[in-house]
């Protein structure tokens, strides 16, 4: 492991989550004052949640990874703490139509990020433990479907797909990752798939999303058809204006124009787009190439991992973030149906952020483990050598 590696991790980090808050103050200047009489509100907020997230992140990074393994109670235990959470849910009022918040006054805590970082290290302890076992149905497929699906299961009900998604996704790629057979996982893969595409097709708002994606929201002579998909495509289709308006350069920061209503979510969900329109394409793809090197700096230090627990945690919680950011940009993009998920470190909103920090600080717990352990194992042998 090299020392540099992790410097240029926290670099482009640092680099994602400043870029973010340049946005924000723009991107949430009009919501504020629209909603709370206040152009800086989210920025305000954004800044307390930044402070808790650096914490987190530094904490996470001090703890020492491989206690997750030796202890696995505690693995477990923060499993089954989310898992109460997320059924909590269903005790508070519905927001935009879903169960996916808890309201604690002026806060709100959305127990599905943490599910995604809880299946990750749930998982990771368990195909450790399980060894060569991996390659066995029971311990190596089953199991490990039963831990991804008892958190999957709530989740879905709230519903939010998007998480549900990033969940199955994460777990599936772990136990790949640990050697599970693929003939053992193929038949949970199509069973999770069936029922996840049994809750689209019943669930009216996410068909009408899926509706607008392929153009059913009016017919050729430009009547409605439907309207529900047709306020679905409304984000999209603003989105795709600001990105066009941007062009290369963009138009200045606090320039843009979706932001003043046109484009709704343009602090949270779509505030990429924002992004793209005041800052332009060369911005863009800066931006992008900084999540492709997150992730590509997060692969080193799995691969310089000194265990293959460390490595199961490293592509876990990067792979949470870097899928997230990947859809985020392809809705906005228009690449893909518009589904609510965050965009990492540039998105308004706490549980997310502090998230994220909680899987910048595991990935940099297992890369300055792995860079003592190394640094030891060397002075070892040269002593006995």
């Amino acid at each position: 492991m090299r020392k540099s590696a992790l410097y240029f991790f926290g670099l482009v980090v640092a680099a994602l989550v400043a870029l973010g808050l340049v946005i924000l103050s723009s991107a949430g200047e009009a919501n504020g004052l629209r909603l709370h009489n206040d152009a800086y509100f989210f920025m305000r907020r954004q800044f307390m949640y930044l402070g808790a997230g650096i914490a987190v992140a530094v904490l996470a990074a001090a703890f020492d990874y491989h206690r997750w393994k030796e202890w696995p109670f505690l693995a477990f235990l923060m499993y089954f703490a989310v898992l109460a959470l997320l059924c909590a849910v269903f005790a508070f009022p519905k927001i935009n139509g879903s169960h996916r918040w808890i309201s604690l006054g002026p806060l709100r805590l959305q127990p599905s990020e943490f599910a995604k970082l809880a299946t990750v290290i749930a998982v990771a302890v368990w195909m450790d433990l399980a060894s060569w076992k991996v390659e066995l149905f029971w311990r190596g497929a089953f199991w490990p479907v039963a831990i991804i699906g008892l958190l999957a299961l709530p989740v879905m009900m709230e519903p939010d797909f998007g998480s549900v998604m990033v969940i199955g996704l994460a777990g599936f790629l772990l136990m790949f990752v640990a050697g599970t057979r693929i003939l053992h996982i193929l038949p949970f893969v199509g069973l999770g798939g069936a029922v996840f595409a049994a809750r689209v097709l019943t669930n009216a708002n996410r068909m009408a999303r899926i509706k607008a994606y392929l153009g059913m929201a009016v017919d050729e002579a430009g009547a409605v058809v439907d309207a529900a998909a047709r306020n679905a495509a409304h984000q999209s289709q603003m989105a795709l204006v600001a990105i066009k308006r941007g062009g290369i350069w963009g138009v200045g920061l606090g320039e843009s124009m979706q932001k003043q209503a046109y484009l709704p979510e343009a602090h949270t969900d779509f505030i990429f787009a924002i992004y793209a329109e005041e800052l332009g394409m060369v911005w863009t793809i800066v931006a992008i190439l900084l999540f492709v090197a997150f992730f590509a700096l997060s692969v080193y230090i799995a691969r310089k991992a000194t265990d293959r627990f460390g490595r199961f945690l490293t592509i876990g919680m990067a792979f949470v973030i870097f899928f997230q950011a990947m859809f985020n940009l392809g809705v906005v993009c228009g690449a893909l149906p518009t589904k609510g998920m965050a965009l990492p470190f540039f998105s308004y909103g706490g549980t997310n952020l502090l998230a994220s920090f909680f899987a910048v600080g595991t990935i940099l717990s297992v890369g300055v483990h792995s860079y003592r352990d190394s640094k030891r194992l060397i002075k070892r042998n040269v002593f006995l050598g």
